[in-house]
């Protein structure tokens, strides 16, 4: 395991280039290799116009890698899709995220994290595809003024409040995106119509998952939550991830939090974007991706370790999320 800063990567490159690798081609925007100790594989920036920019990741490391980043104010609203490979966050001490989670493999992101450090852990020898849409939001804020059909944590932002953060999973990525994707990798134009066919990509790319978020958040009745709620609520999350391999009931965590079952339930699908046991369920999964690559336990000790009395449902629950069971993960035969 290295662990890296984004100086320390930078510096990298720097050395790489001096030693006669070639780092950087000037494309339609950079292409960025990685420096050959770290892996193989890099980085295509594709800038757009007014700061929108399209980068694809693609490459495969020999070594694990945790990137240790600090986000400043002015963090960009990133969309990511996932076509292979995955990665851990790690963002400690930040309330409104979560401290532990995964993006993976065939799941789309949006999020808009300012002011914050975060670890990025990628693994080894596992092929990582991504491709990402990188824009300020100042590109959207003349569009955004008082539209109540957006997510609420996209129309605070669109109108210009840069201080609230948000990270959202929306989950599987549809066949839709999945077409506009493949059209971005494959774009048959050059010159003038290539940058304008890839900015119109990008923007049908970001309506979609505007959409998407949107409807999903509508087809669930809100309640309203006050301030005091939502802090309710993160304790609710502490209690859960802190006892996650025996947790209490719905009930006894409402008693703990102070909150009525139907009002819990109901805001930490507001919040989380799932039930409470769903998100207890997911955290297993990614604790157990992580024991199974990263610790000498067998397939069994591994589900003990995350809460699981009975091995066999632990390997079926781990089959339907990652469709691969728990030990041809461990051993790599996956991705």
């Amino acid at each position: 395991m290295i662990v890296l800063t984004n100086t320390d990567f930078q510096e990298l490159q720097v050395q790489a280039q001096q030693q006669g690798e070639t780092i950087y081609q000037p494309t339609l925007g950079t292409q960025i290799a990685l420096p050959q100790m770290l892996g193989t594989g890099g980085q295509h920036d594709i800038n757009l116009r007014n700061g929108l920019t399209i980068q694809i990741r693609n490459g495969t490391l020999v070594q694990p890698i945790n990137l240790v980043q600090q986000h400043d104010y002015s963090f960009p609203l990133v969309a990511k899709f996932y076509l292979s490979g995955f990665s851990r966050v790690q963002t400690p001490n930040v309330k409104d995220v979560a401290a532990d989670y995964e993006e993976i493999n065939s799941f789309n992101y949006l999020y808009y994290l300012p002011n914050l450090t975060e670890v990025e852990q990628w693994p080894a020898n596992k092929a990582l595809y991504v491709v990402m849409l990188v824009v300020k939001p100042e590109y959207f804020s003349s569009l955004g003024q008082g539209d109540m059909t957006l997510p609420k944590p996209l129309q605070k932002l669109l109108e210009g409040n840069l201080t609230e953060r948000f990270h959202q999973s929306l989950g599987k990525t549809p066949p839709a995106m999945k077409q506009v994707i493949q059209q971005i990798l494959h774009c048959p134009y050059q010159g003038v119509m290539q940058q304008l066919y890839l900015e119109s990509k990008a923007l049908e790319l970001f309506t979609l998952q505007f959409a998407h978020w949107a409807n999903r958040d509508r087809s669930s009745p809100q309640l309203a939550f006050s301030s005091n709620d939502v802090e309710r609520l993160h304790h609710a999350r502490e209690i859960l991830l802190e006892h996650f391999d025996n947790p209490p009931s719905l009930l006894e965590i409402a008693q703990q939090v102070g909150l009525n079952d139907h009002k819990l339930k109901q805001g930490f699908r507001h919040l989380y974007g799932t039930t409470l046991f769903g998100y207890l369920h997911d955290y297993r999964m990614q604790q157990a991706r992580h024991l199974l690559l990263n610790s000498n336990l067998s397939v069994a000790g591994v589900a003990a370790r995350v809460g699981y009395r009975n091995p066999e449902a632990f390997s079926t629950a781990f089959r339907r999320k990652f469709a691969v069971s728990p030990k041809a993960y461990q051993l790599g035969n996956c991705y």
